[in-house]
């Protein structure tokens, strides 16, 4: 139950551009070697701000998953599936929402700042305040223990914490827990059971984080722990009941540095993007329109290139010797502004070449990706019923 597992999932809002690479698609692409990853398409969660216009999801999904292998997120190595086809994320959602406070829901940052940014729309309904609570019924559903983040989304997984939390200590009292719990201690061997009741004994005297996290890697290694035992024991060892949900923990990921055409964060809204798998021409051409530094009027002006748009995709796509070139040359006009702009597009159509190449038979034969998304679908599926089996029975639905 507690083997290390990676979920992550991003909304279907169609082709993918460089920010999305930049900022997601990279680290999918290097985490899904490091641990079991799982990557879905939220595409109930399109709903919740897009309810009043579904006409694209279903397109916009297989063009998003297209993008994701190109980009190099491979079904060998990960489970790529879409959330509306495992129905045992709504199940869970239904039934946390009944021990789920409104409050908790209501202070989650990002309920405010998106009704104040979304303010054209009517954002009143029962579907956007359960956002929060849908995305941790989707991590808490595979019991990921690692969910890749930016700053801003913390709260989230602070929020699916305290829910996971909540639920174990509701639904984890079993008859006899503590009499259960002692049994399964002793099956740890004695030098073991010895460590693990010190350990307890640290954390729930004097709250000592560094006991809790050797009780966990001690639970991790005891190969002959039943399925349940363990359960226990991970209970008992917090002071708590049976662990029935884990507790994930964010996985910090830095911010895409990848800006827009016209300096600003790369995004749709502003028209200023470069998408993957776009057309060499159209890259070639994109770039060496970019506004640069509006002092350079002539060829003979000297510039700023900390004032320019593409002086910032030099960050993203040149090296050392190219930059110090740049420095040099735009500061003296000793190169134009398109010499300057050629690096970059070098290095952005030899970052996209590979990509093309893997889409190439994904856009040949559409079959393909669906059955990559059917196989996931199903792997995913088989997880989700397992730790909904434990819930209900948890919660006595379990109707054996």
């Amino acid at each position: 139950m507690y083997e290390e597992r990676v979920l992550s999932g991003m909304r279907p809002t169609g082709r993918l551009h460089l920010g999305h690479y930049h900022g997601v698609l990279k680290n999918w692409v290097k985490l899904q070697h490091e641990y079991p990853c799982l990557f879905f398409v939220a595409d109930w969660h399109a709903l919740t701000t897009g309810y009043d216009d579904t006409a694209g999801i279903e397109q916009s999904t297989w063009d998003m998953v297209i993008d994701w292998l190109a980009a190099g997120v491979d079904p060998a190595q990960a489970t790529i599936f879409i959330q509306s086809k495992v129905p045992e994320h709504a199940e869970l959602h239904l039934l946390m929402s009944m021990m789920t406070p409104l409050g908790w829901l209501e202070r989650v940052p990002t309920y405010k700042d998106q009704i104040e940014k979304l303010s054209h729309k009517d954002l009143t309904t029962y579907g956007f305040l359960g956002y929060p609570l849908l995305m941790s019924a989707d991590i808490l559903i595979y019991r990921a223990d690692k969910v890749p983040v930016g700053e801003d989304q913390i709260p989230h997984i602070e929020f699916t914490r305290e829910l996971a939390r909540r639920f174990n200590h509701l639904y984890g009292r079993e008859p006899g827990f503590e009499d259960k719990a002692k049994e399964a201690v002793k099956k740890l061997g004695g030098k073991r059971a010895k460590l693990y009741e010190e350990l307890r004994n640290r954390y729930q005297e004097k709250g000592d984080q560094d006991a809790i996290e050797q009780g966990h890697a001690l639970l991790d290694e005891a190969q002959s722990l039943s399925h349940a035992d363990r359960e226990r024991l991970f209970g008992y060892l917090e002071g708590g009941s049976k662990m029935i949900l884990t507790e994930p923990n964010a996985l910090l990921t830095e911010a895409s540095k990848m800006p827009g055409l016209d300096g600003q964060k790369m995004s749709k809204s502003y028209n200023n993007t470069i998408f993957l798998r776009e057309d060499p021409e159209s890259i070639s051409k994109k770039i060496r329109t970019m506004q640069t530094d509006p002092q350079r009027v002539r060829r003979t002006d000297p510039g700023d290139p900390e004032k320019c748009p593409v002086w910032q995709l030099h960050q993203v796509y040149s090296g050392d010797d190219v930059k110090a070139w740049v420095q040099q040359g735009c500061r003296s006009a000793g190169i134009g502004c398109i010499e300057c702009k050629q690096p970059v597009i070098e290095g952005m159509l030899k970052e996209q070449e590979p990509m093309r190449e893997r889409a190439r038979m994904y856009e040949e034969d559409p079959a393909l990706v669906r059955n990559i998304v059917a196989d996931g679908c199903e792997k995913a599926r088989k997880m989700a019923q397992e730790t909904m089996r434990d819930v209900r029975e948890a919660m006595g639905l379990g109707f054996n």
